[in-house]
């Protein structure tokens, strides 16, 4: 827990501002999905917060920012709590920030949507359908995750093969932080100045509003074609991507999974391998003769009402990490790990490594671009056996196969997703959260050292 600090002046200064300190609402506010990791769960599991707040609008977030820093309390943001890597668990109590009240979609223009850090990506990309536009990429978690919490965890995801990453250029065109000081200041970061919060945990700032390109929407057909052979689908798969279909995911699953997507059944039974995909309307006929000739047919092509009204679950849940959501449903013994592979890629390398690994790795592939380049990337089930032999995987994994491991079972940025410390991020926090209390520990390039102490004319007393 935090240091001492006096939670009920803290509440009573709230002053009308929405805050819960009972057991049920705190021990729900300070997890995510970190339980994907066995490593993380013995960690992070009985880690809570003391306070949680719930601002409504941003002058009530910079009075909260406010009595942080005069209590010199950690504080610890969250949004719909769908990440996977203990981004939104206070690692030393103190006051979790629930920003899902920030909710407001402020205005749509052509190409463009202005927004609340708050509001649910599900209903975000709606009101933009409602324009004929759509967002460029979302996660799997569509329905529950906030965009603020994407912008601050995520990376990329389904529209990432049509659109990139989101620290592409031009997917984000600004962002609006509240810094965590006595007298909180609004910060505007446009441009390449985005990546200093794009990807941070939350550590350095209170992200509260930004802007998102938008492209002209399509009514994608949810599709599966399934083949006689994982080297196959895949084939198939980088075969589309190569040549242009346009496809807003293509996703490959290899037939061991099929037993946990239970909805499925023939559609995608146990003794063929998938290609699950997002089609644009006027390429289905193309993508359906190319993965014939692949030697593959088609499973189901459904729109996403259709889809609904089948009791199916849409294409852009049948991938990424709602893979391992679905696999821990029915199978409590795995757990997953992220890799990212070589340019150019080689699916050769993939078929050794599902005959190196066997029964103790299932394989799905990701198509994507990064920096305009294609990209692939893997989240393969891992059969849990122990920390140690999960970290000789890794080792393996990027020692002899040349592949990235963006490490899922660590909570500091550093050591998952950026592999380094990124120093203008770190410099961005001295300014953001210059008394070091944002989401303490998720972070290696912050050392205590850097905070600024409150001076006495802070803490309240005259001059």
């Amino acid at each position: 827990m935090s240091k001492t600090w006096d939670k009920q002046a803290f509440m009573a200064a709230l002053d009308g501002i929405r805050c819960r300190d009972d057991q049920k609402t705190l021990d729900a506010r300070s997890g995510d999905y970190f339980w994907y990791s066995p490593i993380l769960n013995e960690e992070l599991k009985d880690l809570r917060g003391e306070l949680v707040v719930m601002p409504q609008d941003r002058e009530e977030v910079m009075r909260v920012a406010a009595l942080v820093a005069r209590h010199q309390v950690p504080l610890t943001l969250r949004g719909g709590g769908t990440g996977n890597y203990g981004q939104c668990v206070p690692l030393e109590g103190g006051v979790i920030m629930d920003l899902t009240r920030l909710d407001r979609v402020l205005e749509i223009t052509e190409g463009h949507v202005r927004v609340e850090a708050g509001a649910r990506i599900s209903r975000l990309d709606d009101a933009a359908r409602e324009t004929g536009q759509e967002l460029l990429m979302y996660p799997s978690t569509r329905q529950m995750a906030t965009i603020g919490g994407f912008i601050a965890g995520g990376s990329g995801g389904i529209g990432s093969l049509r659109h990139g990453m989101l620290r592409d250029p031009g997917n984000v065109s600004y962002v609006k932080v509240v810094t965590v000081e006595a007298e909180p200041q609004i910060i505007t970061l446009e441009g390449d100045e985005i990546q200093k919060v794009q990807h941070a945990y939350g550590t350095n700032g209170i992200v509260i509003e930004m802007g998102l390109a938008l492209t002209p929407a399509t009514d994608w057909i949810h599709t599966a074609a399934l083949f006689d052979g994982y080297d196959k689908a895949l084939d198939f798969a980088t075969h589309a991507q190569k040549t242009g279909l346009d496809c807003y995911l293509l996703t490959t699953v290899e037939r061991r999974f099929a037993p946990y997507y239970t909805k499925f059944g023939e559609l995608f039974p146990e003794d063929r391998d998938a290609v699950f995909a997002m089609v644009a309307p006027a390429e289905m006929e193309h993508f359906k003769a190319e993965a014939e000739a692949h030697g593959g047919r088609i499973s189901f092509a459904m729109t996403k009402p259709e889809i609904r009204a089948a009791g199916l679950q849409p294409a852009y849940e049948c991938g990424w990490n709602h893979t391992t959501l679905q696999a821990l449903k029915v199978d409590k013994g795995w757990t997953y790990l992220q890799v990212a592979y070589p340019r150019p890629f080689d699916p050769a390398l993939v078929m050794r490594q599902m005959e190196r690994y066997g029964d103790e790795m299932y394989w799905h592939h990701e198509l994507a671009r990064l920096e305009g380049e294609i990209q692939i990337f893997a989240l393969p089930l891992l059969r849990f056996r122990s920390k140690e032999e999960t970290y000789r995987v890794i080792a393996e994994i990027e020692e002899k196969d040349g592949c990235t491991i963006f490490d899922p079972h660590v909570v500091t940025i550093e050591d998952g997703g950026m592999k380094e410390i990124d120093d203008s991020q770190i410099n961005f926090k001295k300014r953001a959260d210059p008394h070091g209390l944002m989401n303490p520990g998720k972070t290696r390039g912050w050392s205590a050292d850097m905070a600024r102490p409150l001076t006495p004319l802070q803490h309240g007393e005259t001059a």
